[in-house]
C-alpha cells in the first residue's frame, strides 16, 4: 500500500541538535498536538496549530544551547512534561511552560543524550553514562568509546529497566547497574537508538551514521537481531527515527530522518519485512521527527525539524485541487486575508532590512566604528565510507554558502559527487615549496545552496591536513575553516574481529612510555580510536583496510606496543610514523619486526581482482573514441565483433565509471610500489632502481609474472 503526504511548513525557529523536538500527547482520540521544539539559542517553543495558523503557546527566554529534549510524566499518566539539557543542566517545564525543575548533573562534559521514564532519568556526555532516580545519583559507567544516543528498555519480561548505549565503534552497550551486561555489534556506527513499542516491550530500532536501519530484540543477557536495512542508495546517515501508524493498517510504520534531507516512511509487508512506502527529501538535514496529529484534525502526519529550525509536516490531508489551463483560480475569503495578510509582512520586512542596511553603513563610517563579525553556524561530518574507501565530507550552514575552498597539504583525490550542483575550479598548486599545497580547489555554490556534500580519497602513509574555508553569503563578507586530519592509516575503520588464518607481519615497540603516550600515537595514526584513553593497563583495537580489505590488530598498554598486520606496508608506515612521534617526545623505542614473507603474495591476490578490473576498464574506455570514429565513418556498428559492440552500447556508463574514479588505477600500481620496496626495506635491501622493470610487468600484468618478480628480486 502506497502513501501520499503533502508538505506543509509551519513556523522556524533557531539551529537545532538531533532528537529536540517532540510532540505532547493529544488531549481527545485524533485531535491536534502541541509540538516542543528547543534549538541553539537556548529557546524552548512550544506551539499549536489554530485555523491554519501556529500559535505559540509559550516561549522561554534564550539561553544556553540546548542539546537534547525529551518528555516524561508520572508512570501511568500522559507523558506531557517537557525536558530540555543545557551544558550539564537539565531542566523541566510543564505543558504550560512554568520550570518546576533545574537539576545539575555535575558533569565536566556538556549532556548529549538523555531519556526520562517515570522518576528515572538517564544520561550521557561523550563517554559517561548517569542514572538519577528522584534527582539521586544511583549509577555511573565510563564507556570505551564515545556515546551517541541512549534509550531504555522497560517491560513485564524484564526485571529492572535496561539501559542501552549507542557507541561510535559499531557497538550497542547494554548495562546492568554500572556494569556492562554485554554489548550487543552492529553493522555501522549507530547515532539514533528509538524503541520500538513506546509503552514498553524489548526491541530497539537502530540507525546508523553511513544509513543502516536495524531492529534489535535486547534480552537481560543477549541480544538478537530481528532485521536490518542496508543502505544500497547511499542516502545519508540517520539522524532521527520514531514509530506511528502512518499507514493506518494497525501496524507501527517506521519514520526516518537522514543527514541529507531524506525522509522516509517503512511499512511491513505480509511476512513482517520492513519496506519503504513513502520517501521526500528536503533541502536539508532532518534533525528529529515525529508521526502524530498537528495541522487539522483526525490528519495524520510526518513531522520534522531540520538543521535550521524548520518544522515542516507531510500531512495525509489532501491539497485542494490545483487549477489547470484556462480555469479561473478561486480561492476562499480566508485564503484571500491569508495571501494580504503575507504581502503586508514582506513589505514591512523589506522596510526594515533596507533601513538596517542603512543604519549599519552609518555606523561602519562613523568615528566610532567597532568591526562586527557575522555569526553563522556550521554543521560538518568527515567520515570514511566503507563502500567505495573514500572519506565523505558534508557541510552544513544555516545561512546559504557563496562559496567554499579546499586546501590540502597532502595529496588527496576529489571523487564526483552526484547530489553536488556547485561549480568546482582548480588552482595550481607548488607542492614542492616547504609547507606546499598538493590542492586547492574552489566550489562556487548556487543560490540557496546551504549544504554541500564532497567525496576525497586519500594515500595511505601521506598524512597532514585538509581546511575548508566556508564563505556564507552575508554582509560584511566573513569566512569560518574547519580543518580535518588526514591519518597516515587513513582508509582503516574499526571492526571486531580479526581472520587468524592469515599470514600476519609483526611490529614491536619497547621504551619508557605511558599508555596515554602510546594511545596518543594510535590516535595520530588511525581513524575510529576514542581519543580518551581508554579504563584499565591495556587494550586491542581490530582494524580493517575499506580499500584492500587487509587487516590489522593494535594491541598496547604502557612500556610496550604489538602490531600485527597482512600487509607489510601497514606495518612499514606504523613503524615510521610511530618512531617519528616517540623522537618528538625524546623517547627511545627498540623496535623489532617479524616478517611473513607468505604475506606479500597474500596481499598481492587480494589487490589482484581490483587490478585487473581497472586494467580492463581503462582498455575499454581507450577504446571508445576509436570505435565511435569507425561507427560514425562506415554508418553503423553492425561489422564490428560482439565484443566491441558492447563497449559502444556500454560507453555512456563506463565513461561514467571512469570518471568516478580517477587515478584508481595508479594508486593500484602505487601501492604495489609500496609493497615492493618496503618487502625488501625489512631486509635491509634498497630496490627503487628496480622500480621500472616493476611498472613494466604492470603494463603488461599477469598475476604469476608478478608474483615472480617479487620472489627473484
Amino acid at each position: 500500500m502506497e502513501i501520499h503526504l503533502n508538505r506543509v511548513d509551519y513556523v522556524q525557529v533557531g539551529v537545532t541538535s538531533q532528537k529536540t523536538m517532540r510532540l505532547l500527547p493529544a488531549l481527545g482520540k485524533r485531535a491536534t498536538q502541541k509540538v516542543a521544539i528547543a534549538d541553539h539559542d537556548g529557546i524552548l517553543t512550544c506551539f499549536g496549530m489554530k485555523k491554519g495558523e501556529a500559535v505559540p503557546v509559550f516561549k522561554t527566554l534564550p539561553g544556553q544551547k540546548i542539546s537534547r529534549l525529551d518528555l516524561g510524566g508520572a508512570v501511568g499518566t500522559p507523558q506531557e512534561k517537557i525536558f530540555v539539557c543545557s551544558g550539564s543542566q537539565v531542566r523541566g517545564f510543564t505543558k504550560k511552560g512554568k520550570q518546576f525543575l533545574t537539576f545539575e548533573a555535575n558533569l565536566t562534559e556538556t549532556i548529549n543524550a538523555m531519556h526520562v521514564s517515570g522518576a528515572d532519568l538517564f544520561v550521557c556526555a561523550s563517554y559517561i553514562y548517569n542514572y538519577y532516580c528522584d534527582c539521586k545519583d544511583q549509577d555511573y559507567y565510563l564507556s570505551g568509546d564515545k556515546i551517541n544516543d541512549i534509550t531504555c528498555l522497560s517491560s513485564e519480561n524484564l526485571t529492572r529497566p535496561v539501559p542501552v548505549l549507542a557507541c561510535q565503534d559499531r557497538v550497542l552497550r547494554v548495562l546492568q547497574g554500572s556494569e556492562l551486561a554485554y554489548d550487543v555489534e552492529v553493522r555501522g556506527p549507530p547515532s539514533v537508538l528509538e524503541l520500538y513499542n513506546k509503552d514498553g516491550g524489548e526491541e530497539i530500532l537502530y540507525g546508523t551514521t553511513d544509513g543502516k536501519i536495524g531492529l534489535v530484540q535486547i534480552g537481560e543477557r543477549s541480544a538478537t537481531t530481528k532485521w536490518e536495512i542496508d543502505n544500497d542508495k547511499k542516502k545519508g546517515g540517520i539522524l532521527c527515527i520514531d514509530t506511528y501508524d502512518i499507514i493506518g493498517d494497525g501496524v507501527n510504520d517506521i519514520l526516518v530522518g537522514r543527514d541529507d534531507g531524506t525522509v522516509e516512511v517503512y511499512g511491513f509487508d505480509s511476512n513482517s519485512e520492513p519496506t519503504l512506502r513513502f520517501e521526500h527529501v528536503l533541502t536539508e538535514s532532518v534533525t528529529s521527527i515525529q508521526g502524530g496529529c498537528v495541522g487539522k484534525e483526525s490528519y495524520d502526519e510526518v513531522l520534522t525539524a531540520t538543521y535550521t529550525g524548520w518544522v515542516t509536516g507531510l500531512t495525509t490531508e489532501p491539497q485542494k485541487a490545483e487549477a489547470g489551463p484556462g480555469d479561473e483560480v478561486r480561492m476562499s475569503k480566508e485564503t484571500q486575508s491569508k495571501v494580504e495578510a503575507l504581502r503586508a509582512e514582506l513589505e514591512q520586512l523589506q522596510v526594515e532590512v533596507l533601513q538596517g542596511r542603512e543604519q549599519y553603513q552609518q555606523i561602519s563610517q562613523s568615528s566610532t566604528a567597532v568591526s562586527a563579525v557575522p555569526i553563522f553556524s556550521i554543521n560538518d561530518k568527515f567520515t570514511l565510507c566503507q563502500d567505495d574507501a573514500s572519506y565523505s565530507l558534508t557541510l552544513e550552514v544555516q545561512t546559504a554558502i557563496d562559496n567554499l575552498l579546499l586546501q590540502s597539504d597532502v595529496p588527496i583525490d576529489l571523487l564526483d559527487v552526484d547530489k553536488n550542483s556547485a561549480v568546482v575550479s582548480f588552482s595550481e598548486c607548488d607542492s614542492e615549496q616547504p609547507n606546499g599545497n598538493f590542492l586547492l580547489a574552489t566550489y562556487r555554490c548556487q543560490a540557496n545552496t546551504t549544504r554541500l556534500e564532497l567525496k576525497i580519497r586519500s594515500i595511505e602513509g601521506q598524512y597532514g591536513t585538509l581546511q575548508a574555508y566556508i564563505t556564507p553569503r552575508l554582509q560584511p563578507k566573513t569566512c569560518q575553516v574547519r580543518q580535518y586530519q588526514i591519518k597516515p592509516l587513513s582508509l582503516h575503520q574499526r571492526t571486531h574481529s580479526l581472520d587468524q588464518e592469515r599470514p600476519m607481519n609483526r611490529l614491536s615497540l619497547v621504551g619508557q612510555f605511558s599508555f596515554a603516550e602510546i594511545h596518543s600515537w594510535v590516535v595520530f595514526c588511525l581513524p575510529e580510536v576514542p581519543e580518551k584513553t581508554p579504563a584499565g593497563e591495556g587494550i586491542t583495537f581490530y582494524f580493517h583496510n575499506t580499500f584492500l580489505g587487509t587487516q590489522l590488530e593494535a594491541s598496547y598498554c604502557k612500556g610496550e606496543g604489538h602490531f600485527r598486520s597482512d600487509n607489510i606496508s601497514t606495518i612499514s608506515i606504523l613503524s615510521d610514523v610511530l618512531s617519528k612521534e616517540a623522537t618528538k617526545k625524546k623517547i627511545n623505542l627498540n623496535i623489532s619486526y617479524d616478517i611473513d614473507d607468505d604475506s606479500v603474495s597474500h596481499t598481492l591476490k587480494m589487490i589482484h581482482p581490483k587490478l585487473e578490473c581497472q586494467l580492463l576498464l581503462a582498455r575499454k574506455v581507450q577504446l571508445i573514441d576509436a570505435l565511435k570514429e569507425l561507427q560514425v565513418h562506415e554508418g553503423n556498428a553492425d561489422f564490428l565483433i560482439p565484443e566491441y559492440r558492447k563497449i559502444l552500447d556500454e560507453s555512456a556508463n563506463l565513461l561514467e565509471e571512469y570518471k568516478k574514479q580517477p587515478a584508481h588505477l595508479e594508486r593500484l600500481y602505487g601501492m604495489i610500489t609500496d609493497l615492493f620496496i618496503d618487502k625488501f626495506k625489512f631486509k635491509g635491501q634498497n630496490v627503487k632502481t628496480k622500480v621500472s622493470s616493476l611498472l613494466e610487468i604492470l603494463d603488461n600484468y599477469d598475476l604469476n609474472s608478478l608474483l615472480d618478480f617479487f620472489n627473484e628480486a
